[in-house]
């Protein structure tokens, strides 16, 4: 598939690394989204079980039949331990939670109404940023318990740890400096594991490495 790395692949799925700055569903302005691509590309089209924000990069789950989409549903929102899917990202964010591992639960409001959220973190690393005031930073590693709108983004900025290159919910400031300074444009969260529970065997444990400026920019934080 043209442009978009094929992580696995079987007659129930196919999951996919999604770049950063790829739609994942069409609409008013959007002139290429994933959706359209595997419309082009194959047939029938892959179906699509969740979403990832445009900005996001990572796993993303697309279904080969209805039955197979109904199936991955529900194990996204049965919300039972050994029997979900499992989704986790990485983020780089401002700060550092003052618990090294936790849980946020905070409602969001969701088309109007407010909608119980939980998010499970720990934390990998923390440091400071090679700029001239002294900017602290962590790295975390997130588990969605609930998959609200833009939610880890949101209770990040929620609980005063915005997402570094998040221009929506995160500290703007800080990222104008971060583009000068270091030459950061994206949003730093990756959508890096998925765990599929298959019937009758073992689970499908997947993984996507992070992408190039994800790691370039790492690696100038940490060499300073």
């Amino acid at each position: 598939m043209k442009r978009i790395e094929i992580i696995h692949e079987d007659d129930l799925c196919l999951v996919l690394n999604k770049p950063a700055g790829l739609a994942v569903q069409g609409g008013k302005g959007v002139k290429v989204s994933l959706d359209r691509i595997l419309a082009e590309t194959r047939s029938p089209p892959p179906l699509l079980v969740h979403r990832l924000d445009k900005d996001t990069s990572g796993l993303i789950l697309t279904a080969k039949t209805r039955e197979a989409a109904a199936c991955f549903s529900r194990l996204l929102g049965e919300g039972k331990a050994g029997h979900t899917i499992v989704k986790q990202y990485l983020a780089v964010c401002l700060g550092c939670p003052v618990k090294k591992a936790g849980n946020i639960s905070l409602e969001l409001e969701i088309h109007g109404s407010m909608k119980k959220s939980e998010t499970r973190y720990r934390v990998i690393k923390s440091g400071s940023l090679p700029l001239p005031e002294e900017t602290g930073f962590s790295v975390l590693e997130l588990e969605l318990g609930t998959g609200r709108m833009h939610q880890i983004r949101r209770h990040l900025a929620m609980t005063g740890n915005p997402i570094l290159g998040d221009d929506k919910y995160g500290d703007f400031a800080l990222n104008k400096k971060l583009r000068k300074a270091m030459g950061l444009k994206r949003l730093l969260l990756h959508a890096c594991r998925l765990v599929i529970p298959q019937a009758g065997g073992p689970h499908l444990y997947l993984c996507a490495p992070a992408p190039d400026y994800f790691g370039s920019f790492m690696e100038a934080v940490l060499i300073r």
